[in-house]
């Protein structure tokens, strides 16, 4: 059995470099794609070839899957790889790529819809003993049904999208008399981000720990997990900086995770790199949420706790290689953080696209970035905001924050405006140093540790 010769990736940014460089280790060829906003990016100097599929409107590039079919054609790509994002968790692109001789490295397409499918999801596992929130047993597409799962589950409740996630189409309703306009305007929402109206319920619980479990999984039906990332610093549901292993766990907790995820995996015959997301209450009850079926932002958290390299792995199993790896191979060393580096105004969190006039990465001992910029480069306006992972590795917890504090100071960038200063406050908390915290800790940071404008927009 042999690897790919050529792998086109159907991706920009840092996750593009990423893949690159994974490639080049494993001796496999690259064709990066890019819109004409991105002639000038990093992935496309760096790729052995470069194929532009359309104008900056992702719609008509990163999104275009006859254009990026045609580019593999063209170029003789063997595979695909869609990073994580645009086309990633599209079932119809990974069958368009099975349909046209063109491997997809990532799940199947019954795998992507099932995970796109949070109701779905929740139903099966449910039925597999994997313990779930109380709520909807299937998609809601009208006010009547959603009534009645609130009547038996007592509010507050959350509702969300069924086909998407990132915290479009989600709303926590505390009270009868706010359902009727939240749900409304979830499902407005909800059609406008993802082209499908259908949400669902659940009991909403405070103080939780989102905490998410990596798994790899081969077509012989060999599955591992890879540890636990904890996800809960985020403002508005979206992450802002993940550790891992978490600091909330026991290693009760830990090894009972880890088996819901196999399991999990394991029940809808899951296959290449994935992560099986949980909430944690504060009794230390677990709930399975949703898969997301594709590499994760954080994915280089595991990597450093494991020494295990996800995207190679990835690619070993689209070839159809049978994990190397059992689960007692894996092994949890030491500790790491991520602080996601995004273009934004750190008081109002809007993005700040332009030039980047002025650049200092970090470094020394147990410091990785994962960028795509460089001096002279310009963010545009048409994409996500993330400009680079700042990821640290220690022996330890504190080490690890320590570090993480030193090679923050060290990130310089002048012409954009980006969320520095609020990591930098982030670290220096006592609750966060402490391991004290939950969903809610960056709303409720009191105004001596964040400016009162971010108080004022979360």
């Amino acid at each position: 059995m042999k690897l790919f010769k050529k792998i086109l990736i159907a991706n920009r940014g840092e996750i593009a470099l990423r893949i690159i460089r994974a490639c080049k280790e494993l001796g496999i060829r690259t064709v990066a794609v890019f819109s004409e906003a991105d002639r000038e990016s990093l992935h496309v100097k760096l790729a052995d070839e470069a194929i532009c599929i359309g104008p900056a409107n992702p719609q008509q590039s990163y999104l275009n899957i006859p254009a990026i079919l045609s580019a593999a054609e063209i170029t003789d790509a063997e595979a695909i790889h869609p990073g994580y994002g645009f086309l990633s968790e599209n079932p119809h692109f990974a069958e368009a790529c099975i349909t046209s001789g063109i491997t997809f490295i990532g799940p199947t397409p019954d795998n992507i819809r099932i995970g796109g499918d949070k109701a779905k999801a929740r139903s099966i596992l449910k039925r597999k003993g994997i313990p779930v929130v109380p709520g909807s047993d299937g998609p809601i597409n009208s006010e009547e049904i959603a009534d009645k799962v609130v009547k038996r589950i007592g509010f507050p409740v959350i509702i969300k999208a069924s086909a998407g996630g990132g915290g479009k189409g989600m709303r926590i309703v505390r009270e009868e008399s706010e359902f009727e306009q939240a749900f409304h305007m979830a499902q407005r929402e909800a059609f406008a981000a993802f082209g499908n109206g259908e949400l669902y319920i659940e009991k909403y619980i405070s103080s939780i720990r989102h905490i998410e479990v990596q798994i790899l999984a081969d077509s012989k039906g060999n599955v591992i997990h890879l540890g636990e990332r904890e996800c809960s610093i985020q403002r508005r549901h979206q992450k802002l900086l993940e550790e891992a292993p978490s600091p909330a766990l026991t290693e009760k907790q830990r090894k009972k995770i880890g088996e819901f995820a196999v399991r999990a995996a394991r029940a809808i015959k899951y296959r290449n790199a994935g992560t099986f997301e949980f909430i944690v209450d504060g009794e230390g009850n677990i709930y399975f949420i949703e898969i997301n079926t594709r590499i994760q932002v954080e994915h280089p958290v595991t990597e450093l706790i494991t020494g295990i390299d996800i995207v190679k792995e990835q690619i070993k199993i689209a070839a159809g290689y049978e994990l190397g790896l059992k689960q007692s191979d894996v092994k949890i060393n030491g500790w790491a953080i991520e602080c996601r580096i995004n273009a934004e105004d750190p008081e109002r969190f809007i993005p700040s696209p332009g030039k980047i006039t002025f650049l200092a990465l970090p470094g020394g001992p147990g410091v990785r970035v994962d960028t795509a910029i460089y001096p002279g480069y310009t963010v545009p306006p048409y994409y996500d905001s993330m400009i680079a992972k700042l990821i640290v590795y220690g022996k330890n917890r504190q080490e690890a924050i320590r570090r993480m504090a030193r090679a923050i100071d060290e990130f310089m960038i002048d012409g954009v405006k980006t969320t520095i200063p609020f990591h930098k406050k982030l670290l220096n908390n006592p609750q966060f140093i402490e391991g004290n915290y939950n969903t809610s800790f960056v709303e409720e940071m009191n105004s001596s540790n964040l400016p009162k404008e971010v108080l004022q927009s979360v």
